[in-house]
């Protein structure tokens, strides 16, 4: 298979698995991370083979031993994985030791969540995809990761600048020591809204017409990376500290999950971030 051109992230192959990092992230040295792709795991069907989610209908032992393969991919513990309960909000969560194995080996016990935080090595944080927008940031002065599912209504509500903060609330995180990477999703090319989201959107502090195209008859093509990326400026993270993928997962329903391509019947990408010891 050739794979999608990137000049943002960095692709890596452990035998038939495939995903991608980011280099800004991977140079920190107090990092493990990754975005997964549909490649490399032992599902079957629809879910073939990579799918990261144990709540489509898939097998759980296969869906397990994928969270073990691509764990091992990038170098930390499956048992150690903390997974969001994601609706669609700007709500993010303070995660400790006391939380890994949520989502995977035990019950959550927590709802409405799309962000994870924590400051711990070891724990092993897990947002999940399908075209929305992943969030990676890591703060290598206090030592603090996250992650956070944007998807339009995540984007819309500034989770991206929501995240940011809390790392400073909860941790003394500055917002320019913060690094970030805005993961593979649904590119401006074929991310495709109509009016009603293009005014919710028309709301938002940091959007304007330069975020979008508008298509005439009341379709418009939204840029969610940008708006990402300028909520993280507004929060007070560096320019130079955002990086911005180039891959949009609609346009490669081969590598990644796309909702947008398959409907329902697929599975899901995750993002994966944890600190070393």
């Amino acid at each position: 298979m050739l794979l999608p051109k990137t000049e943002a992230l960095c692709a890596h192959r452990v035998g038939d698995l495939l995903y991608y990092t980011f280099p800004a992230l991977d140079d920190l040295g107090c990092v493990r991370h990754g975005f997964s792709t549909r490649l490399g795991g032992v599902s079957e069907g629809i879910f073939a083979s990579m799918n990261l989610s144990f709540t489509r209908g898939d097998d759980p032992m296969a869906v397990r031993e994928n969270f073990d393969r691509f764990c091992a991919a990038i170098g930390v513990d499956a048992d150690h994985v903390v997974i969001s309960a994601q609706t669609h909000t700007a709500n993010v969560k303070i995660v400790t030791a006391e939380d890994c194995g949520r989502g995977v080996t035990r019950e959550k016990e927590y709802t409405d969540v799309d962000g994870l935080i924590t400051n711990e090595p070891g724990v092993v944080l897990c947002t999940q995809y399908a075209d929305c927008v992943p969030l990676f940031f890591a703060d290598p002065v206090k030592r603090v990761v996250a992650t956070s599912h944007a998807g339009w209504r995540g984007t819309a509500a500034g989770i991206a600048a929501v995240t940011v903060e809390r790392m400073g609330e909860e941790y003394g995180c500055r917002p320019e020591d913060i690094v970030v990477g805005i993961g593979p999703s649904i590119g401006h090319c074929c991310f495709e809204v109509d009016s009603p989201v293009y005014d919710a959107f028309c709301q938002v502090a940091v959007f304007d017409d330069t975020c979008c195209t508008d298509n005439g008859g009341g379709k418009y093509h939204i840029d969610l990376w940008e708006v990402n990326r300028r909520w993280l400026l507004k929060a007070g993270v560096l320019p130079e500290h955002v990086t911005v993928t180039d891959l949009c997962t609609r346009c490669r329903p081969d590598v990644f999950w796309s909702h947008r391509h398959t409907g329902n019947d697929r599975g899901s990408l995750a993002a994966f971030i944890a600190l070393t010891d």
